[in-house]
């Protein structure tokens, strides 16, 4: 793989991860089955614990979904949670021509309905992914969030 190959993968990833973010935010169950591997596997155990309290905030969250049909926005709706994501300063290794794996620095907030425990949940981490080219396409094979702070309000 040259240079222009190089930084064209590391693109094409930011895209998927981009859409992933806005698939998830806007409650859009298709787009991000789209960009999701087949048999992929996404963890989602301690995605709202606060890892200095131990405490977990949304504990229906911990789920461990196996292939991109399992994805479903219904989880947020049903609830009446808003979420809006951020990822920046991806840290993208190639690792073949059609595989990779990221490290997203990124922080989230998930607003719920009136009477819920608390409003807000704001969410510092990281994702921790792997890529697979399949038929000429990144797509998302595993995550899995590491939180490093979660605040309530």
């Amino acid at each position: 793989m040259n240079d222009l190959e190089r930084i064209v993968a590391i693109e094409e990833i930011k895209r998927v991860k981009a859409r992933y973010f806005r698939g998830v935010d806007c409650g859009d169950a298709k787009l991000v089955r789209g960009i999701l591997a087949d048999d992929c596997e996404l963890d989602y155990r301690g995605c709202c614990t606060d890892p200095r309290s131990g405490r977990d905030f949304l504990p229906t969250m911990n789920v461990v979904l196996s292939g991109s049909a399992s994805w479903s926005a219904e989880g947020f709706a049903k609830a009446g949670i808003v979420s809006v994501h951020q990822g920046c300063n991806a840290d993208i290794e190639l690792t073949s021509a059609t595989t990779a794996t990221a490290i997203w620095p990124m922080s989230d907030r998930l607003f719920l309905p009136a009477g819920a425990p608390f409003s807000q949940m704001i969410g510092y981490g990281y994702y921790h992914e792997t890529y697979v080219k399949v038929g000429g396409v990144w797509k998302i094979k595993t995550l899995r969030i590491e939180r490093i702070r979660v605040e309530v309000q």
